[in-house]
């Protein structure tokens, strides 16, 4: 009898030790298997990102997750090996090489152009290259598996990479795109709710439950997606068994805020509108060199926001919204946080983490795109208490993105001066997408 009582105590024992090795994971802490889902935050709806910010996690502390505890020699030789084959120029049976567009700033696509009008399209997270055929061309024949063929003119696009909508408005290709990603109500990009409001533009369910009947009625000749997409990998096989061919877009894994606005060109390029894509981009490095301080401050601002289980969401430090801050001649409060060679952008931790790390910057800017924000710096305190001891809420230097910010990737250079502005004490001044929480 005893020995029977050992055993079932020894099994509670047992599950007892899992359960609390699993504990941080269950509280949201240190899961690097949905870390990625991070970098969408400003490509995707309200409601969508604040789903997917209730279930990521990553390591607070800087550290390396587990996955990169196992990096070692031969990995990092692969992934430079990787590096150069996605960079070379493909062969293309029939068709000449004659050069590859020359990038400022954007590291996640690349563009290589052939004879006769003939352009290759490349992002680093798709497994496939899209070559765009000009009107009235014919398709070269022997092409590999891994080439999409797009004919032009592009038409019964379905956009749900929400922040390529504001790219398309300012290229005027509004016409391209039949299908949308978002509801109307959800759009801030103006082109994009009146093109829904005239029925121009419809509804065809977001990236992880598309309405298929719809487009394949519709004759959907390409979906645009952001990297959320990764995660439902059984909706990019049923869109491909439907012939609807699927690019992903990856300009949240820039590194410089000029990078994510470099996409122009590559949207440009395919919607055959190259030289409107490069003056486009001109005006916004002119934008963004105006906006830009010479005259860098000591002061330092923390840019975060309340997740749905009470976890304080931040960026990492290479992201471009670090960068932003130090354009317009502030520092990032969080220094050295996070792996550099990670595509993360951001990391969530606890609020007594934050509050160790951040109670003394000069500012805080609460990051509106996932939850709609706040109006008050009372309301903003009943996310979280602990903020009535920083440094930032105390002095009144407290601030909120504007909720549209997230789907206007031309926005940055406004953004930058509006961070500017605010290191200047410029409280009362007109900004475009930042304003003052009282």
């Amino acid at each position: 009898m005893l020995k029977k009582y050992i055993g079932k105590i020894s099994c509670l024992l047992f599950i007892l030790c899992i359960l609390m090795a699993r504990l941080p994971e269950l509280m949201g802490c240190g899961s690097p298997s949905s870390a990625s889902q991070e970098n969408d935050f400003w490509d995707m709806s309200s409601e969508e990102s604040s789903t997917a910010a209730g279930h990521t996690g990553g390591n607070a502390s800087g550290e390396k997750d587990s996955a990169v505890h196992h990096t070692g020699g031969n990995d990092s030789k692969e992934s430079e090996q990787k590096e150069n084959v996605w960079k070379n120029r493909k062969e293309i049976p029939g068709l000449i090489y004659e050069k590859s567009m020359e990038l400022s700033y954007a590291e996640q696509f690349q563009v290589d152009y052939y004879e006769g009008g003939y352009t290759l399209l490349k992002t680093k997270v798709d497994e496939n290259c899209f070559l765009v055929v000009p009107e009235g061309k014919e398709v070269p024949q022997g092409l590999e598996d891994d080439i999409v063929v797009v004919k032009r003119p592009i038409q019964n696009l379905y956009l749900v990479a929400s922040s390529v909508m504001d790219l398309f408005a300012a290229l005027d290709g509004m016409d391209a795109i039949a299908f949308s990603g978002l509801q109307e109500n959800d759009w801030y990009v103006d082109a994009a709710k009146a093109a829904m409001k005239k029925g121009k533009l419809v509804y065809a369910g977001k990236y992880n439950k598309p309405d298929y009947e719809l487009l394949v009625s519709g004759k959907c000749s390409l979906a645009i997606e952001n990297t959320m997409i990764t995660h439902s990998p059984e909706v990019v096989e049923k869109l491909q068994d439907f012939q609807i061919p699927v690019m992903i877009e990856c300009s949240s894994y820039e590194s410089h805020p000029l990078g994510r606005v470099e996409w122009i060109k590559f949207f440009g390029t395919l919607l055959g509108k190259e030289k409107q894509a490069e003056q486009i981009f001109e005006q916004q490095v002119s934008i963004m060199e105006q906006a830009a301080s010479d005259e860098k401050t000591d002061k330092t601002v923390a840019f975060f926001f309340i997740t749905s289980n009470g976890l304080v969401q931040v960026r990492q430090s290479n992201d471009y919204v670090p960068k932003m801050i130090e354009l317009a001649g502030g520092k990032y409060i969080f220094e050295d946080l996070g792996d550099p060679d990670s595509r993360r952008s951001t990391f969530n931790m606890q609020q007594e983490e934050f509050y160790k790390g951040a109670k003394d910057a000069n500012y805080l800017v609460y990051n509106s795109s996932i939850d709609g924000g706040v109006r008050s710096i009372e309301e903003l305190l009943g996310k979280c208490e602990l903020l009535a001891d920083f440094k930032a809420v105390k002095e009144g230097n407290v601030y909120c993105t504007t909720r549209d910010m997230y789907q206007q990737s031309l926005s940055i250079g406004y953004l930058i001066g509006d961070i500017h502005a605010m290191l200047q004490g410029d409280k009362d001044g007109e900004m475009k997408y930042l304003f003052h929480l009282k």
